[in-house]
């Protein structure tokens, strides 16, 4: 295969690239977009595909480093491996660079200047979404008691001495009457959740506000999150939960296993590594979390982006610790096949650079379009209090609940 990059003049929206049968993952306007996948490629092909892709004689030397992308979507579950999707086209927005344009194709007569600008406009040019009187059902699929009881187990565990920290997750499912519009969700969650990574690949969507791991050369960065309080609306109610956030010991110890870990696993691939000495408040719509910027130096040859996800991934965050015994914990008790909640998503490119999140605050969609499945957790520590957990759990569901259920 081959491919064809230049830059853009045009203005383009990711979001109408993908509109919702394509492939998103964008924070701030910055990030990739894609349409018409080419192929799936498995997960010990993924990095050699990449690299056996060649540029056409009509690509713009300049620009070839921004070159093919694949989607990526990591499990929870280690056990289970990654899907890894390459599409037709792939338009890319950078800090301080101009837009790109990518296009594959099999040779040079699918990429001639005729297909290549037809290929393009084709991909800009999309109407909004319709309004919709779509109605909407919500259905619990984990029992609320089967999740308290989950909780206290897990509780239990931590306070015995045999974890120091188990995530607790539940599931929710929305039925529509009608196919729901993932273009229209993916626009209000831009609107609500501009700041954080939001993406669409294959039939997981959602607007993630944790940064799981990225590279770009040299430098490699994680924005861990662990410990969260609601947000209300109301400012002086929201700054002083931000204020019992930061005072908790309880969300504090869940935070610095997480950052510990984190730290742990990135420092061997790096020549230096720094992180902020006190975890700062990250605010979303609907919630605040404990965060902390980590930010190192990959040291030569730098790790391709994709090891350090596969070393990273379930990080404390969504799975525990001891992340071993906490996840075969997870397994025995939660009663929920995860999928790609709490596993990874995002984009890689050839030369090892790219973005993921940590795949949480997200939907699965199904097939017709007609059953969203949520799902949201909690870390559950020593002084974890279960119906505070519960709370925990619906506040964050409210991220993609608003977004489908709005007209």
């Amino acid at each position: 295969m081959i491919f064809r990059t230049a830059t853009l003049t045009e203005h383009f929206d990711l979001n109408t690239v993908c509109r919702g049968d394509g492939f998103l993952f964008v924070r701030d306007g910055v990030g990739v977009a894609g349409r018409d996948a080419v192929q799936s490629v498995s997960e010990d092909e993924s990095i050699p595909f990449l690299r056996s892709l060649t540029p056409s004689r009509l690509s713009d030397p300049t620009v070839a480093s921004n070159g093919p992308v694949l989607f990526a979507l990591v499990p929870f579950s280690p056990k289970q491996t990654a899907e890894f999707i390459l599409p037709r086209i792939v338009f890319r927005k950078t800090d301080g660079q101009a837009p790109t344009v990518t296009m594959i194709g099999d040779s040079e007569d699918d990429v001639t200047d005729e297909k290549f600008q037809g290929a393009i406009a084709a991909a800009i040019t999309a109407p909004p979404p319709r309004p919709s009187s779509n109605s909407y059902r919500v259905a619990p699929r984990t029992a609320v008691g089967h999740y308290l009881d989950a909780v206290v187990q897990a509780r239990d565990a931590v306070r015995a001495g045999s974890l120091q920290k188990a995530v607790i997750a539940r599931d929710i499912e929305v039925h529509a009457d009608d196919p729901i519009d993932v273009h229209a969700i993916l626009l209000r969650l831009r609107a609500s959740f501009g700041s954080s990574y939001r993406y669409c690949v294959n039939n997981i969507i959602g607007a993630s506000p944790e940064l799981l791991v990225s590279v770009e050369g040299t430098t490699v960065r994680s924005h861990p999150l662990a410990g969260t309080a609601p947000r209300t609306g109301d400012q002086a109610t929201d700054k002083r939960l931000a204020e019992e956030l930061v005072a908790s010991t309880k969300n504090q110890i869940e935070h610095r296993i997480v950052i510990d870990m984190v730290h742990d696993t990135l420092l061997p691939f790096c020549s230096y590594l720094d992180w902020e000495a006190d975890p700062s408040v990250v605010t979303v719509a609907n919630v605040q979390h404990l965060g902390t910027a980590i930010e190192g130096a990959l040291t030569d040859p730098p790790a391709h982006v994709f090891s350090l996800v596969r070393a990273l991934c379930p990080t404390p965050a969504l799975g525990g610790h001891p992340s071993a015994e906490a996840l075969a914990f997870i397994e025995q008790i939660e009663g929920l096949n995860r999928g790609y909640y709490g596993g990874a998503v995002g984009y890689m490119d050839a030369n090892g650079d790219g973005t993921f999140a940590v795949t949480i605050r997200c939907a699965e969609m199904s097939t017709d379009k007609r059953t969203a499945r949520l799902f949201a957790g909690g870390g559950i520590v020593a002084d974890s209090d279960p119906y505070a957990e519960l709370a925990e759990t619906q506040a964050k569901f409210q991220a993609m609940l608003s977004a489908i259920v709005r007209p």
